[in-house]
């Protein structure tokens, strides 16, 4: 990433917490100037990741073992308008975003597939009252024959975290503060304009 120190963060635990918090990310290849993009949920285990996407994806070809690939992980983000600071600034774009770039390992044991999925389950349920996923259930062994699993070898982490670090203490809290409001707004607005609209 374009690297401004003040918006660069080295805090590999702050980093993580990216990954933790939006673990829908965007899995980035290349082969012969061509991109692979996928969008899917990857789950942290220390200095891993876990995965699976559908297995007639095209971006499986270069989800195997040790090819390289990168990981993006985006958090809140929005556009910081000038009225907001108490000081004279010009407009701008604040945001998260974590990049995680490693080697992939493929598995493919039913049994450990299966894991994976009662695992990322529930990291993604995240209540001890949310649903249960059994790797006893039988439609786990009907839809593992359709799944590509993989791990990521987290080799190098990079965090930027554009906040208006640069600007007094009263104008970064003004930043921080906008940047939570929008994100709420925006997401009920874009949601409910789906319902209103698509469906």
């Amino acid at each position: 990433m374009y690297p401004p120190k003040h918006h660069q963060d080295y805090n590999v635990e702050n980093i993580k917490s990216v990954a933790k918090a939006y673990p829908f990310a965007t899995l980035v290849s290349a082969k012969d100037k061509t991109p692979y993009i996928t969008h899917a949920p990857l789950i942290l285990k220390g200095d891993t990741l876990v995965g699976h996407i559908d297995a007639n994806n095209p971006h499986v070809a270069l989800l195997q073992n040790n090819y390289p690939v990168t990981a993006i992980f985006q958090g809140p983000q929005t556009y910081i308008s000038p009225t907001i600071y108490t000081t004279k600034q010009l407009p701008t774009w604040n945001y998260i975003i974590t990049h995680a770039a490693g080697i992939v390992k493929t598995i493919k044991d039913p049994e450990l597939i299966k894991e994976s999925m009662v695992i990322m389950t529930d990291f993604l349920e995240n209540s001890n009252d949310g649903f249960k996923l059994s790797k006893e259930d039988p439609r786990m062994d009907r839809l593992v024959p359709y799944i590509h699993c993989f791990e990521i070898e987290v080799q190098h982490w990079e965090g930027k975290f554009k906040l208006s670090q640069d600007k007094i203490p009263a104008d970064i809290e003004n930043a921080k503060h906008e940047l939570i409001k929008n994100n709420q707004i925006s997401i009920a607005d874009f949601v409910n304009g789906l319902f209103q609209n698509n469906f």
